[in-house]
């Protein structure tokens, strides 16, 4: 795929995916159209050389793997870990707040976001939800309203003066959308409300909604940005970003080798989930893959032995107007290719061993590689590589484009830097 095209279809990608759940399902599209099997992990798998196949677990997560043609306890698996969540506002499961006849949303802050960007843009309101049939059956379908529904209005500065002198927000109070203004004596039933959504499109057989899980989102489309449209302005880009760009290396690779790519949710709450990086989900996938191929009983411990792990996410790209939030050797530009993430107390799980062999593959490319290790006066981020690691007793190196604005409800990257990884991606499953 040409660096056009597959930029073209990120934004595309990007834009129809406002919640981890419309992201899987948009991975699985692309997948099962590049001949890929959905499995289903209640059955029996019948799986054999040289095919690609995906699992899904919690319409949130999902592995997707090809078996390869080479010996896996000789050669190893190439795995890439991703992550699908990112920082947002969550719906309450009894959200409806009123006040001063406005109706308006209670919210739950998913994750370390930053409130401020919330305020004032059009949202809407995307997830999962439950509900029951005529025929009393469970079922779940995902909404997507895409229209602006809401709004978090922010306070006139002449009612706050001090508001630019470093307001401290309070989610509780301050982060309530505004969705409906009530005519007298009006009751606004949510999950009525929801009801007739999900029956408008194509859910007509449902009778009462049980449990949603929904996410608020910025309505604003993804775009290329600046005089030279050098950049990518869009929600979510950590880390759906990576999730494209590995989904689509992985669909587009040499298939000789095992490879496999995990997409986990709830790593931005902390990967403990039965869908999350420290759950069963890629160690359960693994162990039937391997016993599909009659791996003798010490096979998992010898196969992780010669396997790696690339995990990516995105890095802190040295920020213009606050450069000295930088160690000073250590400043990734956007655009200037893949960054290698380095952390002395593991929250990076790369060690010298993993980051020689990614370097080695860039030059291979001839693309540029980065390095970025945290200023030692500050704390670090983490990713799923050190849990993925420890899980399966693999090496591990963490990667990822550099990026602005990270955890924003708006994130900036390089545009020449999702080629780069692409081809970084590509190398690493094919080689």
């Amino acid at each position: 795929m040409n660096s056009a095209s597959l930029t073209t279809e990120l934004i595309n990608f990007l834009q129809q995916s406002p919640t981890p759940f419309h992201a899987v399902t948009n991975m699985a599209a692309m997948l099962s159209a590049a001949g890929f099997q959905r499995l289903d992990e209640a059955a029996s798998w019948q799986l054999k050389a040289d095919r690609g196949y995906f699992v899904e677990r919690n319409d949130s997560s999902m592995v997707a793997f090809r078996t390869g043609s080479a010996d896996m306890l000789q050669h190893g698996i190439r795995i890439a870990g991703t992550h699908t969540d990112s920082p947002c506002l969550k719906i309450k499961p009894e959200p409806v707040v009123t006040s001063q006849g406005y109706l308006q949303l209670g919210v739950e802050v998913y994750g370390g976001a930053l409130l401020n960007p919330w305020f004032d843009r059009d949202l809407s309101l995307a997830g999962r939800i439950d509900f029951e049939t005529d025929d009393q059956e469970l079922r779940s379908v995902l909404l997507d309203l895409r229209e602006p529904v809401a709004f978090i209005p922010s306070l006139a500065i002449h009612l706050d003066r001090g508001a630019n002198d470093g307001h401290k927000l309070n989610p509780q109070t301050e982060l309530s959308p505004l969705l409906l203004q009530l005519e007298s004596e009006e009751d606004f039933d949510f999950d009525d409300y929801l009801l007739h959504a999900i029956q408008d499109r194509g859910a007509a057989n449902a009778k009462r909604v049980l449990a949603h899980e929904l996410l608020l989102y910025d309505t604003q489309a993804p775009s290329l940005v600046g005089l030279r449209e050098q950049f990518i302005a869009s929600a979510r880009l950590d880390n759906l970003l990576s999730c494209f760009v590995a989904c689509q290396a992985l669909m587009d690779c040499a298939a000789h080798y095992a490879s496999v790519l995990v997409c986990n949710d709830h790593e931005e709450v902390g990967s403990v989930s039965n869908s999350g990086a420290q759950g069963p989900f890629l160690r359960s996938v693994l162990d039937r893959a391997l016993a599909a191929g009659s791996a003798p009983i010490d096979g998992f411990d010898r196969v992780m032995h010669k396997s790696t792990l690339l995990s990516i996410d995105n890095a802190h790209g040295v920020h213009p107007n606050y450069a000295n939030k930088h160690d000073d050797k250590h400043r990734p530009l956007l655009n200037a290719g893949p960054v290698i993430k380095i952390n002395a107390n593991q929250r990076y799980a790369s060690n010298s061993n993993c980051v020689a062999m990614f370097k080695a593959l860039c030059d291979q490319l001839q693309i540029p590689h980065q390095s970025f290790v945290m200023r030692s006066d500050m704390a670090c981020g983490s990713t799923i590589g050190p849990l993925t690691a420890a899980e399966l007793g693999i090496q591990t190196v963490d990667v990822g484009v550099a990026s602005f604005g990270m955890h924003s409800l708006r994130e900036l990257a390089g545009a020449n830097d999702v080629p780069l990884l692409y081809q970084a991606v590509n190398k690493y499953f094919s080689r």
